[in-house]
């Protein structure tokens, strides 16, 4: 009888701890998991002493301009576009994902080396012409702080130079370039900053789209027009950019990139 009752008692303790491991399981994985904030992007980036300096003087700020444009300072995306005649540095957001991208700022681009034309080779001191995404961001850069590019992108990469297509492209503070976008250590710090925030939102794709110059500007157009007449290769390059350009005029949303077998824009 006694072993009975013990064998009894062991089996009801078994079945306690059964019961407890699973509603600790559920408890992990439904009830407590979500009330443990995860690190966002940006909390990531502010253990960099640098970002956490220049979150802590700049991030409110930028929160309440966001506010005061938009209505709130939470947004579903930002996109960047770059004119290298104009030398100018616009960002875009769109506060909901619904909604058509709105221009927030446009910024100065203090320096611009090379020509008008694509980057095709490592050392020609061109600024990209295309289509890219922001690839990495890096903190510690000598020019204050600085956003990779994905250059050579999937069309550079049939065009450019096999063996020496060049890369490290980015925009960044200072006002010195070799191919890079230069504006300044201020707007870099807004722009970085609203890179980071775009990514703790769950932007995964954070696009940049370089131009030879405002297609929309007759004093921009007419120059980058004149100036890719001399050369039939470059204006085909250049009305290919601007099926892509005047595509996000019209809707004030973004195409979908994609690349055909001769390198060649096609936008969806």
């Amino acid at each position: 009888m006694g072993l009975k009752r013990l064998f009894c008692n062991n089996y009801f303790i078994m079945y306690l701890i059964k019961i407890s491991f699973f509603i600790a399981v559920f408890f992990l994985l439904y009830g407590i998991a979500p009330l443990i904030a995860q690190p966002s992007f940006m909390d990531s980036q502010k253990k960099n002493a640098r970002v956490y300096e220049v979150a802590k003087r700049g991030e409110d700020s930028l929160k309440s301009n966001l506010k005061k444009q938009f209505g709130k300072c939470e947004f579903s995306q930002v996109y960047f576009r770059s004119f290298k005649f104009d030398m100018q540095f616009e960002i875009w957001v769109k506060p909901n994902p619904t909604d058509s991208f709105i221009l927030y700022k446009t910024l100065p681009v203090c320096y611009g080396s090379g020509v008008l034309g694509p980057k095709r080779f490592e050392g020609d001191y061109q600024i990209p012409e295309g289509f890219y995404t922001i690839s990495n961001f890096n903190p510690n850069s000598e020019f204050h702080l600085s956003l990779g590019l994905n250059y050579p992108n999937a069309s550079d990469r049939m065009v450019c130079d096999s063996l020496r297509p060049g890369g490290d492209i980015y925009i960044h503070g200072g006002c010195v370039s070799v191919g890079c976008i230069p504006v300044e250590d201020e707007a870099i710090e807004e722009i970085y900053l609203l890179s980071s925030m775009a990514k703790s939102y769950g932007q995964e794709f954070i696009p940049v789209h370089v131009f030879p110059g405002r297609f929309n500007n007759f004093i921009s157009e007419t120059y980058i027009n004149n100036y890719a007449a001399k050369d039939a290769s470059y204006l085909k390059f250049v009305n290919n950019l601007k099926l892509g350009f005047n595509y996000f005029e019209a809707n004030r949303k973004l195409p979908l990139v994609l690349v055909n077998k001769k390198g060649e824009y096609i936008f969806k």
